[in-house]
């Protein structure tokens, strides 16, 4: 009769310790998900004062427009928590959204060697965040559930495991384009 409860105890215990590894195995791979957007952006904001030069020389009197890539830009490298640094990234994005609708309207600019591969870099930039995005809401996925769904739901209550919040779009990414011809 002893053997019996010294095995299911056994069992019981196993089954916790194995769900608490697969736990933390999920929260540092939606953290290590979190570093990979971390370094695009940061690589982001680091071409951002390259671009900032390039085209104050076209648009002298463009100032608002530089001063808010450069708030934005600032704004993202004070960023403490991975919820700020999402926050200040999407103010990123539109303030380089509203820098690059100016180029437009220089065409010397637009023909600018520096601005079109900085801006090619940009681009390519963004979509290595986008994708780094994807994966990491994955994650965020499987990660929260694993702490929603029954048994694990017991053990990550007991240790107290939090979920990560999903890097969502903000209303006006999600507005319609415009495109005119």
């Amino acid at each position: 009769m002893w053997w019996i409860i010294v095995i299911v105890l056994v069992l019981i215990i196993l089954s916790i310790i194995s769900t608490y590894n697969e736990l933390v195995r999920l929260r540092n791979k939606v953290k290590d998900q979190w570093s990979q957007i971390d370094v695009q952006l940061k690589r982001r904001c680091d071409l951002i004062p390259n671009l900032v030069e390039t085209v104050k020389g076209y648009a002298k009197h463009e100032k608002g427009t530089l001063e808010a890539v450069i708030k934005a830009r600032n704004t993202f490298l004070s960023a403490k928590t991975p919820e700020d640094e999402m926050k200040a990234s999407k103010e990123v994005t539109s303030a380089l959204t509203k820098l690059f609708a100016l180029a437009e309207a220089y065409p010397d600019l637009k023909a600018n060697e520096n601005f079109t591969s900085l801006q090619n870099t940009l681009s390519d930039t963004e979509d290595k965040i986008s994708y780094a995005r994807q994966f990491y809401n994955d994650n965020v996925m499987n990660y929260k559930n694993k702490i929603e769904m029954f048994p694990s739901n017991i053990v990550a209550g007991i240790f107290n495991f939090k979920p990560e919040p999903f890097f969502e779009a903000t209303e006006e990414e999600r507005k319609n384009v415009e495109v005119k011809f």
